[in-house]
């Protein structure tokens, strides 16, 4: 049945609170929301305050007819979403339609891929915004934002570390590194940051720890996989016994904001917001 009333926002929900924060943002700015939780990715505790349905990523033809049922004109892609294989894909109608549209940009890279479903969604009258402009107070400033900062060794991380991780962004390979005494010890692909944080605790040197880097892929499109930190990545980030982490101020997503940095201070790690674009930070 449709919803009457003025057009709402619709939000495509991945894993984690974000979806949740951004829905209470749109509803406090007066707007009304539907959300469509992606089964196996979206929490349902996050999406039972609203309205909503549930569909599996493949079932592209119920998740549209849900969204313009209920006047959805406006949506938002938020929240992690680990990429099916095609096998698992299992597309409708519809979504072999929609994915034969997004064409080679299917087997690219996140951005690419994301690039195209963005153009497709545009082509089907949709008009995709950024989370960061809906939830603006999560978009992570540029500063120090615990007690504890970087020493010089930690600083000239920093910077390999933006180097770096520009350098795999570029290609369309991820969004952050870690790096520890100018080695670079793990790269992010397809893993996702907990994974490769996992994986670089195998590899820590002796000696100071190393810093997660964690910034916007050159030319990304911000509307969608805008960087994102919360607590699981500070834990994680504690475990593999790393320093601190610097994401890119103005480009990151913060959840859950108070309790992780909480969580850094508890740990003894820094959070600390740079601009790439500064020289050396």
């Amino acid at each position: 049945m449709s919803a009457a009333g003025p057009a709402c926002l619709g939000i495509l929900a991945g894993g984690g609170s974000l979806p949740g924060r951004v829905a209470a943002a749109a509803q406090a700015a007066g707007r009304r929301v539907f959300l469509v939780g992606l089964e196996g990715f979206a929490e349902p505790a996050v999406l039972a305050p609203f309205p909503h349905a549930t569909c599996r990523i493949g079932a592209a033809g119920r998740i549209l007819k849900l969204l313009r049922d209920n006047t959805c004109r406006d949506l938002v892609l938020v929240g992690p979403v680990r990429r099916p294989s095609l096998l698992d894909l299992r597309p409708d109608t519809e979504g072999a339609r929609l994915l034969a549209r997004v064409g080679r940009a299917a087997f690219a890279g996140d951005d690419g891929l994301l690039a195209a479903v963005v153009r497709v969604l545009g082509e089907e009258g949709f008009s995709v915004v950024g989370a960061h402009e809906i939830l603006t107070e999560a978009v992570g400033p540029k500063g120090l934002l615990t007690r504890t900062g970087p020493d010089a060794t930690a600083q000239a991380d920093i910077a390999r570390g933006i180097a770096v991780a520009r350098a795999i962004g570029r290609v369309d390979v991820g969004q952050c590194c870690v790096i520890q005494q100018g080695i670079v010890l793990a790269v992010e692909a397809i893993e996702g940051t907990d994974a490769m944080l996992a994986r670089a605790a195998t590899l820590r040197r002796p000696g100071p720890g190393g810093v997660l880097v964690k910034l916007v892929k050159p030319g990304q499109d911000r509307r969608a996989d805008l960087p994102t930190i919360g607590i699981g990545t500070i834990r994680a980030a504690a475990e593999a016994g790393l320093r601190g982490v610097a994401f890119e101020a103005g480009g990151t997503l913060l959840a859950e904001r108070e309790a992780m940095v909480a969580t850094a201070e508890e740990t003894g790690l820094f959070l600390l917001g740079v601009d790439p674009n500064e020289g050396e930070q």
